[in-house]
């Protein structure tokens, strides 16, 4: 009995502990999006801007949003070169589905947090790639459907007729209130305030940030495993394992809240590795992400006014809301990524680079030769 109280005060400093190393961890990927963006986003802008060739477009997608590892970002930068006149919507729908892949990046980073423990790394692979399968799936259906009869773009345009006078509305994550001050303040101390190149000290964020990440996720997954899982477990297939449109539903609105799929599915990362989540419960929760992610594009068009930008955020929506209705509710399409996750997943378990490689070869070696050998050819 006098060991109660005790086991509960441990349980509570646990729990707490948790917290801090899941702030820790935001914190991380906050910080690791700052580094890329500091020596990758005027490079991506520039990517954005030079092509108008659908096939190309659709590798500067992929490309430019790996480097700033945020779909959001890169839709808000084409939202306001299309409103500007820079470049037009029909160019700018294929970079939008590259942007889908490319956001994916950020779980696939995540994952090498667990890779000194192959148990571990087998399911946190599985369960970050399953979103970069299900966006690759989407695109390969979608795009060359786009090409011939452009029906996300018409779809589209006659939706934003709708909301053409709609004001922009400005949306607070919680989570950059919480993180960005700190943040900030070491951005500023490594990138300014260390008598350094900018770009070393961009360097040195991200290997900060590296840090981080794989400290928050040793103890998260430890912590976690110490707690008491099976209650946890049977909590979350009360609530996500009777239907998927919970799952849904619960990836949607977190994204919305916190504007990032990144953030949303980088969460379930850890959580899969820990055993806590399966792939299958999870996958629902990043299909409701990729819909989730499209309302700050959507938000900074309506600040345009503008009727093309408008659109091509509507396109951004349309696609991967086509892609839940096509894909989820026919079972053969719905375990085909999730096929493809748990085998690479097995794959990584036995041999770990080929998990370095599909990281490497998806979302940079591919894109930037493909890229490279049409700018060669033109």
């Amino acid at each position: 009995m006098d060991s109660l109280p005790g086991s509960r005060v441990q349980t509570i400093f646990k729990l707490l502990f948790v917290a801090f190393f899941l702030y820790l961890f935001l914190l991380s990927i906050g910080l690791m999006g700052e580094a890329f963006k500091g020596f990758g986003k005027g490079f991506a802008e520039t990517l954005l801007n030079t092509t108008a060739n659908p096939f190309v477009g659709l590798f500067i997608g992929v490309i430019a949003t790996s480097l700033i590892q945020s779909s959001s970002t890169t839709t808000s930068i084409l939202v306001g070169m299309v409103a500007s006149g820079a470049i037009n919507i029909e160019n700018a729908v294929p970079i939008i589905m590259g942007a889908n892949i490319g956001t994916t990046v950020t779980n696939m980073i995540v994952s090498l947090g667990h890779i000194t423990r192959r148990e571990e790394f087998k399911r946190a692979i599985a369960g970050a790639s399953v979103h970069d399968f299900f966006n690759i799936i989407c695109v390969a259906i979608f795009f060359p459907l786009e090409l011939m009869t452009g029906f996300l773009q018409r779809s589209a345009i006659g939706l934003a007729t709708l909301f053409e006078n709609a004001g922009g509305i400005k949306v607070i994550s919680p989570i950059k209130v919480i993180t960005s001050p700190p943040i900030k303040m070491i951005k500023h101390f490594l990138v300014e305030g260390l008598p350094v190149e900018h770009i070393i000290g961009y360097i040195l964020v991200l290997i900060l940030s590296a840090v981080l990440l794989f400290l928050s996720l040793y103890f998260i997954v430890k912590l976690m495993r110490s707690l008491v899982i099976k209650r946890t477990e049977i909590i979350l297939n009360n609530v996500l394992g009777r239907t998927g449109l919970v799952g849904i539903f619960a990836g949607l609105v977190f994204t919305a809240v916190v504007q990032s799929s990144s953030i949303t599915t980088s969460l379930l990362v850890p959580l899969i590795g820990a055993g806590i989540l399966t792939v299958e419960m999870a996958f629902p929760i990043t299909i409701g992400a990729n819909i989730g992610t499209t309302t700050t594009a959507i938000l900074a068009s309506f600040a345009t006014g503008n009727i093309a930008a408008i659109s091509l955020a509507f396109v951004h929506f349309l696609f991967n809301a086509s892609g839940l209705l096509l894909i989820y509710p026919i079972k053969i399409f719905r375990q085909l990524p999730i096929f493809l996750a748990k085998s690479l997943g097995e794959l990584a378990f036995y041999k770990r680079r080929y998990a370095l490689i599909f990281m490497i070869s998806i979302f940079f070696l591919i894109p930037g030769l493909l890229i490279l050998i049409s700018n060669l050819i033109r």
